[in-house]
């Protein structure tokens, strides 16, 4: 019995012969190639063949890494983003706070050339709020009782007058701006020396100059200054631009200004801290009667005495007249 393989499952020689032979045609290529350079245009001819292939072979590796690279330049490019925006925000905050500091700076300069100018002693104060009823226009500043702030000193800044101290506190006082609706101040038109007394509007922010007679001269842009009859606010300090003239058909006319001083604006102010000094009032005359001149005293006028007469009869009647008494009888 012959117990050989299938045809189809016969086994050629062994695979270490195989091994041994290809091993020795390798050499024998190494050795001609290196020796006498043979096979070079074998080379560039399968490589030229094979490179479509080769490049297919790499197309997923380069997918990959194309991925890879555009993920991670992705997530890099919105780090860098991210920082620039918080960058950006950081210089915007820095820009805006050295843009309100050359502001104050500005606005400090020119309120210390204004209270060299004063005649009078003033101290600076820095707004800390608004006063909390809407109705009133009114600030808080950082100055009070402790510092020789005492009501109804006036307040300014480098433009013009801001208002009056109304109330005072220890370490805070509360100013009426003058744009309030109870606050008055007596001014006069700088161009005409027109006096007049200007009043607050309230919330609309602007001055209305009340009483104007229809001939009254003033225009629009005439700036009006304190007069300092009331004794309160120096003389010459700027209050408010005219920017409306109306005449009226009454005996009044309508004028309204818009204040020159930064009321809005501002965070520092000066408080003027002495009176206008006022002359001292005359001495009160005494009262007059109405209608009276006064007429120097005179003695009073000494009255005749009465001529004598005799006693009436008992039961007869008697009449006045001129001052003495007469019977009928005598009649």
């Amino acid at each position: 019995m012959e117990y050989s393989p299938p045809p189809l499952f016969k086994q050629g020689a062994p695979a270490r012969v195989k091994a041994t032979v290809c091993a020795l045609i390798a050499v024998v290529l190494l050795f001609v190639d290196a020796r006498m350079g043979l096979l070079s245009g074998v080379r560039q001819v399968a490589a030229t063949v094979l490179y479509p292939l080769q490049m297919a072979a790499l197309v997923p590796r380069e997918a990959l890494a194309n991925m890879d690279d555009y993920f991670s330049s992705l997530s890099t490019l919105q780090k860098e983003v991210q920082a620039l925006k918080h960058q950006e925000l950081v210089q915007a905050r820095l820009l805006q706070q050295a843009q309100f500091q050359m502001a104050e700076n500005a606005h400090l300069r020119r309120l210390m050339e204004g209270k060299q100018q004063l005649p009078v002693q003033s101290q600076m104060a820095e707004i800390l709020y608004d006063a909390r009823d809407p109705s009133t226009r009114r600030i808080v500043i950082n100055r009070g009782s402790r510092d020789d702030v005492t009501l109804g000193l006036p307040v300014i800044d480098h433009a013009g007058v801001v208002g009056q101290v109304t109330r005072v506190f220890p370490f805070t006082s509360e100013v009426t701006l003058l744009t309030d609706k109870d606050q008055a101040i007596p001014v006069q038109v700088l161009r005409s020396g027109l006096r007049s007394i200007v009043y607050g509007r309230g919330n609309t922010g602007q001055l209305d100059l009340r009483f104007v007679a229809q001939d009254a001269d003033i225009q629009v842009g005439d700036v009006l200054v304190t007069s300092g009859l009331d004794g309160m606010y120096p003389a010459g300090l700027a209050v408010a631009r005219v920017t409306q003239v109306e005449k009226a058909t009454g005996s009044f006319g309508r004028v309204v200004g818009q204040p020159l001083a930064g009321i809005d604006r501002n965070r520092q102010v000066l408080v003027i801290m002495s009176h206008n000094p006022l002359p001292p009032r005359p001495a009160p005359e005494a009262p007059h009667s109405a209608g009276r001149r006064n007429m120097p005293k005179m003695e009073p006028v000494p009255q005749p005495p009465l001529p004598a007469a005799p006693l009436p009869a008992a039961g007869t009647p008697l009449r006045c007249f001129e001052s003495f008494c007469s019977s009928a009888a005598e009649e």
